[in-house]
């Protein structure tokens, strides 16, 4: 008969009991360490607290919980219209009703939840710990650390407001064994974040001894972009005017647009100088989840061996978002939104196998389109030419178009791409949760809002002017793979205050595309409504099977269901349920 893990306990303890008889043991004979356990002292020695810090940043990447991870591929693009779920009706179908507006307290909404929270446990653990620093701890690395923990769990939190808006706030002050489950979610969560964040942009060094821990400049970013989404832009304005000023990454190098688009999607130029704050990956370690495990979906379908990783067809990007590409004669974007009109919508091979003759689009484009999205004919990296249908798992449900960032090169098969594991899609590539170009944005937002917009077009035409680098065109045969219009704005387009942020929001649907931002940035600025319900009515057009009758309904999906099982652990008496899911 097999038995339990008590009952093997309590045989052991009265075997050494009964050794104990006549020789006078005490019950301390009984306390036995855990295998492999640390001791209180291990633990607040500089090397224990400087590894529990670690610990924080590993759950960046969500450690396997695919809608856990801080890209927010899910939460941020596909909700956002950035891209539909793609592949076919029954692959992980939990997204399904995320996509379609259509989610449920009991959905697959927890493992952002889980991952958050897992996150600030782990820096409220660090925060303790520093409370009882062993004598290696110096007052300057308390400060250092301190900052760390909290820059980490503001972000950590400002995730969850993202998310979830209101959720139980918990610092180290709270006791995990006893109380914790009475924290309610009725707090504003905003003041408790930013005083995290200006903490950490107060006390963080500007430069770390590792290139993917966060520095002052990116607590700064980050506390600016708290500040936007409170609409407080004087305060972001100032912090944006430091950055932009003198601002610097982790390892030194001073904030810059990389001269080429492409080179922000390639492992071998991480941390570059436009990266602001990134999820650190690295392959062949021993641990997938060290690589860059959050888009092993999100590839091409059936490529073989002259496309990457063959699997699975997730995250294909929308006709919505391929169509906002257009450019008109000047080489700027069509901001009335008539990108979608019949006679502006690019020319797509949806229906068409790839064996049948097809001809690409002749209008003007922006060069960013296929930097981002794979489209038939189109060199895809350095794999070969887009072949079209063969790529795609199911054309009436995704669409005819395959994601490109964040996709390792034929070139980094071996080195920045590991092949063992269920499939070979783990990367060694940073996912950038904030760089130079969102950052200079979002300062052109802030001067619309409260500075100049003098400024705002001059911070705009930066990025502009990058991606019309001809040295960073896709290229075929020599030349421009399409034809590729691009300008930046004059002065005239930025006359008004109203004309001068249309052209900021668009162009950070551009720049970004694909990045998380979408649906945020929709909600913040009090057009998600409008804008969600444009794309599902568009979009279900093409493909009614997966987003025909979809449709976002205010004062619901504005943020998700709080998890049910979280509500029918603490009771509704603790946590309150978001409007629109009782």
């Amino acid at each position: 008969m097999t038995k339990n893990i008590k009952q093997v306990a309590a045989g052991a303890a009265a075997t050494l009991m009964l050794t104990c008889i006549g020789f006078a043991c005490k019950d301390k004979f009984l306390d036995i360490p855990a295998t492999g356990q640390l001791g209180a002292s291990q633990l607040a020695s500089k090397k224990g607290i400087e590894g529990a810090v670690i610990s924080v940043y590993a759950m960046l990447n969500g450690r396997s919980e695919r809608l856990g991870s801080s890209s927010n591929w899910v939460y941020g693009s596909i909700r956002g219209g950035d891209a539909n779920k793609g592949t076919d009706p029954g692959d992980f179908s939990s997204i399904n009703p995320i996509q379609r507006f259509e989610t449920i307290p009991t959905g697959d909404v927890a493992g952002a939840w889980r991952v958050k929270y897992e996150g600030i446990s782990r820096a409220n653990n660090v925060l303790r710990l520093l409370a009882s620093a062993g004598p290696d701890v110096t007052d300057a690395d308390k400060a250092r650390i301190s900052a760390e923990a909290k820059f980490l769990r503001g972000f950590y939190y400002f995730e969850l407001k993202r998310l979830y808006n209101n959720t139980p706030y918990v610092d180290e002050s709270v006791d995990y064994a006893a109380g914790i489950e009475k924290v309610k979610n009725d707090q504003d969560l905003w003041p408790k974040i930013v005083a995290d964040l200006q903490a950490a942009y107060t006390n963080l060094p500007e430069t770390q001894d590792a290139a993917g821990r966060a520095n002052k400049w990116a607590a700064a970013a980050l506390l600016a972009k708290v500040y936007m989404y409170q609409q407080k832009y004087t305060e972001a304005k100032t912090l944006y005017d430091l950055i932009i000023a003198n601002g610097k990454t982790a390892n030194g190098k001073k904030y810059a647009l990389v001269a080429k688009y492409a080179d922000l999607y390639k492992a071998s130029n991480d941390n570059n100088e436009e990266s602001v704050f990134a999820i650190q990956a690295a392959t062949n370690t021993g641990d997938a989840n060290n690589a860059n495990p959050e888009f092993d979906l999100n590839y091409p379908y059936n490529t073989g061996t002259n496309g990457p990783a063959g699997c699975c067809g997730f995250f294909q990007p929308s006709f919505e978002l391929v169509n906002s590409f257009r450019t008109n004669a000047n080489g700027l974007p069509l901001l009335d939104g008539s990108y979608n009109a019949a006679g502006n919508e690019v020319k797509n091979d949806q229906g068409i196998l790839s064996s049948a003759a097809f001809t690409p689009d002749a209008g003007n484009l922006d060069p960013r389109l296929d930097h981002s999205v794979g489209r038939r004919g189109i060199p895809y990296l350095d794999w070969q030419d887009h072949p079209g249908y063969d790529w795609i798992r199911k054309q009436d449900y995704g669409g005819p178009y395959t994601p490109k960032k964040y996709v390792y090169y034929r070139a980094d098969q071996g080195t920045y791409q590991q092949s063992n594991g269920w499939h070979p899609g783990y990367t060694a590539m940073n996912y950038t949760i904030i760089r130079y170009a969102d950052v200079l944005l979002m300062a052109a937002e802030a001067e619309v809002e409260a500075g100049s917009l003098t400024k705002a077009l001059e911070y705009v035409n930066m990025v502009r002017k990058r991606a019309a680098n001809p040295a960073g065109y896709v290229t075929k045969n020599n030349a421009p793979a399409a034809k590729y219009v691009i300008s930046e704005y004059p002065a005239s387009a930025f006359a008004s205050k109203e004309a001068a942020r249309n052209a900021v929001r668009f162009e950070r649907k551009l720049e970004l595309s694909g990045e998380g931002h979408r649906f945020f940035d929709l909600l913040r600025w009090g057009v998600v409504e409008a804008s969600v319900n444009a794309y599902l009515s568009y979009e279900g057009q093409k493909l009614p099977v997966a987003l025909g009758s979809a449709r976002f309904t205010p004062n619901q999906d504005e943020y998700l269901p709080i998890p049910q099982a979280q509500i029918d652990l603490q009771g509704k008496d603790v946590l309150k349920q978001n409007p629109g899911y009782q």
